[in-house]
């Protein structure tokens, strides 16, 4: 019986999976024995530090992962070397991460004051965590592409070890500065990619260098899509001390309080490395049937995590955030509800986004984001509450999104039975966070 439950799955779906579940729990423990060990100040700060690591890190490195691992599966199946997608991604993450701390050294004495209470120190730690992301993702595109998923899944999980192992010393010895809880986030993947190097160091050099034109196509588009996906599941957070900056109790809360609601979300990364696939074979072979079905089945998983996660968040979310991370009162089970509402709708988007890019439909992909991004921020106006105004705008943007999408997939179920791209028949990993 265990037998055929594992041919069921995608190869590597199990290494990878483990290494996320380890650094899943990681950022559990991180968030933690951080609420435990910092003031109410310093722990918004760390949240603050979280929120734009992952919102920034994921949205500009994941793809960069994925169109890395792309080519390299392409050449691999051809016999050819991958050093020169690897040359290609790795100049193309570093002009990412240089454009994008240019803008934070430039933005560096309002960042310090609005979000980290005057600490300089905490910009450091974010362009040092953004930089270890950025090594991160590359290297992981050319594990993936080449169907190392044993040491995909090594990767993530010395990540997620050492962030417990980090986090347990600092709560142990008494450390009480958000800096170091930070520096936790450039340590831990640094370690993870230099020990999972030696197959990364083999593919360096050889073969003819990657036209950009093949490595830069639909890559904007999957940035961008990325980019507003993680500022609707983020910003939530930043918005708090945007909103009302002399709030240092709520940050951290609402922080906690989605790590807790946002547990399907790391269940779909592994469905996801199966479900894009899938969709992808059913559309080019025109079979419209068995796209949708195996669309509705998506769904119906996705909406059975969030209610059954729900449940027990709405019931004892607000325990749980005090109990686990030390988090202040300032949450209640209606605010629960909210999140978990929003989480709902956010994992309906994530499905449907995989539909769209299924149908070579990228362009439509990023319009939908950009829509639920607008009506975001629209929501997060709203005459109410500082904590309600940043749950309406997660739930209504999430919601906005799925609807969205659900309007453009239903104006092309003529798209099913055309051929997908290279970019989406060629997709070979999910997208993994390590974030909350």
């Amino acid at each position: 019986m265990i037998r055929r439950i594992l041919s069921l799955v995608p190869p590597g779906t199990l290494a990878v999976g483990a290494g996320l579940a380890l650094l899943g729990l990681a950022s559990y423990v991180h968030l933690a024995v951080a609420g435990h060990s910092l003031t109410k100040a310093d722990y918004s700060s760390l949240s603050v530090l979280w929120s734009i690591v992952f919102t920034l890190g994921i949205g500009l490195f994941m793809p960069v992962e994925q169109e890395v691992a792309r080519l390299v599966a392409g050449r691999h199946s051809q016999g050819l070397p991958p050093g020169p997608v690897l040359a290609r991604g790795a100049a193309l993450a570093l002009g990412l991460l240089v454009a994008i701390v240019a803008l934070i050294i430039a933005a560096r004495g309002p960042l310090t004051d609005r979000f980290f209470a005057g600490d300089s120190r905490m910009v450091t730690v974010l362009i040092g965590s953004l930089a270890a992301l950025a090594v991160a993702h590359t290297t992981r595109g050319v594990l993936s592409g080449l169907q190392l998923f044993p040491w995909y899944g090594t990767q993530l999980g010395v990540d997620g070890g050492l962030r417990i192992a980090l986090v347990a010393v600092l709560g142990l010895t008494g450390v009480t500065s958000p800096v170091w809880f930070g520096a936790v986030l450039i340590v831990a993947p640094l370690v993870g990619v230099a020990l999972t190097a030696p197959p990364v160091l083999r593919a360096i050099g050889g073969g003819v260098p990657v036209a950009w034109a093949s490595f830069l196509r639909g890559l904007g588009l999957l940035i961008v899509s990325s980019l507003l996906s993680q500022v609707v599941v983020n910003i939530g957070v930043i918005n708090v001390k945007v909103l009302d900056p002399s709030d240092v109790a709520t940050a951290g809360a609402l922080l906690s309080a989605l790590v807790l609601v946002r547990i399907p979300l790391f269940v779909f990364a592994s469905l996801q490395a199966s479900l894009l696939p899938g969709l992808a074979t059913t559309a080019a072979t025109g079979d419209r049937a068995g796209f949708h079905s195996l669309l509705r089945r998506a769904l119906g998983v996705v909406t059975a995590l969030a209610l059954a996660g729900g449940v027990v968040a709405v019931l004892l979310g607000p325990w749980l955030v005090q109990t686990l991370f030390d988090a202040p009162a300032v949450l209640g089970h209606g605010d629960f509800a909210w999140l978990s509402v929003a989480t709902l709708a956010y994992l309906w988007a994530m499905v449907l986004g995989q539909g769209l890019l299924a149908l070579d439909r990228h362009r439509a992909q990023a319009a939908a984001w950009a829509v639920g991004v607008a009506a975001l921020v629209v929501a997060t106006l709203a005459p109410v509450a500082t904590t309600l105004r940043v749950e309406l705008g997660y739930a209504i943007g999430s919601a906005v999104v799925a609807a969205t999408m659900i309007v453009l997939l239903r104006a092309r179920t003529s798209g099913v039975g055309s051929v997908p791209s290279p970019e989406v028949r060629e997709a070979v990993t999910p997208g993994v966070t390590g974030g909350a």
